[in-house]
């Protein structure tokens, strides 16, 4: 029998040395009693292995909250959010390649905000399955949220060529170029996704990129009205409230820019840009100037 892998963990250090204390007295043990005794003390050991991984999946399911609250809290650091990951969670197939294995690790790591783990996970993934649209999406995902924004690019070009009709992927790029600057390229892209209207989340957040991109070229007016549509779709989408505040108060309609704040303040309170929205008021109200 080969040397059990040694870990760091004292955790599993602790498991190891059991195991291998157990395992070496089942090869010298002779007695019936003796055999009884040992049978007793390899079910308690399961026992306490079975128990230490119910309560490390609770830990790991505490975690996935704690990164969404952690990324809730950094959501108002920067005007244009990157969309919210929505990848379908992959089915794990055994394949003889064992791709779908990478993958589903490529989305967990997504998940958990580890988008350099994720990259390398799914890699490896069209490494072995070099056609595998489910992880070109996800790798597209990954390194968009990693701010690799030209691998981005390049990886969301090759899902759009095999699916022209993926409109998350469509918003992915019309988001990158935007970031990017590249305004012309990203109003093509949004302004498809919204023609194809095949994915709420997308047609969604097209309208708000589309507003963000007609803030950025200071056509304030057409800003208003994606901003305005953005919140008739998702009314939820607090960004929206204050961004659409701001492009109410750059085309001088302050009572608007005032109401969007305030509605956008009372629809979540605790949203960080909710609480975004209550500082505008607060900014405007002492006499400053929202940010360009």
């Amino acid at each position: 029998m080969s040397e059990p892998v040694r870990s760091s963990e004292p955790l599993v250090a602790a498991f190891r040395e059991q195991y291998r204390d157990l395992a070496a007295r089942i090869e010298t043990v002779t007695a019936s009693a003796e055999r009884e005794a040992l049978k007793r003390e390899i079910i308690a050991y399961f026992k306490r292995v079975d128990a230490a991984l119910v309560e490390l999946g609770y830990v790991k399911e505490e975690i996935r909250q704690l990164v969404d609250r952690f990324k809730q809290m950094a959501a108002a650091t920067d005007s244009a959010s990157a969309p919210a990951f929505t990848g379908a969670r992959p089915v794990v197939q055994q394949d003889h390649l064992g791709a779908s294995t990478y993958i589903e690790k490529g989305w967990s790591l997504i998940s958990l905000g580890d988008y350099a783990g994720a990259i390398q996970a799914l890699g490896k993934a069209l490494t072995l399955a070099p056609s595998e649209i489910q992880a070109q999406s996800l790798l597209g995902w990954a390194q968009m949220l990693h701010e690799d924004y030209d691998d981005a690019l390049a990886t969301f070009s090759k899902v759009l060529m095999k699916e022209p009709a993926n409109s998350l992927a469509r918003i992915n790029v019309g988001y990158i170029c935007l970031k990017k600057r590249i305004f012309g390229e990203a109003i093509e892209h949004l302004s498809k996704a919204i023609r194809l209207d095949n994915d709420r989340k997308a047609t969604l957040y097209a309208h708000y990129y589309l507003g963000l991109v007609y803030l950025e070229r200071e056509m304030y007016e057409d800003a208003v009205t994606f901003f305005q549509k953005t919140l008739q779709l998702g009314p939820n989408l607090i960004e929206a409230y204050y961004e659409l505040g701001r492009a109410n108060w750059f085309v001088e309609d302050r009572d608007a820019a005032r109401q969007a704040w305030t509605d956008g303040f009372k629809a979540n309170k605790f949203n960080p840009w909710g609480k975004r929205c209550k500082e505008m008021l607060d900014l405007v109200a002492s006499g400053g100037e929202p940010p360009r």
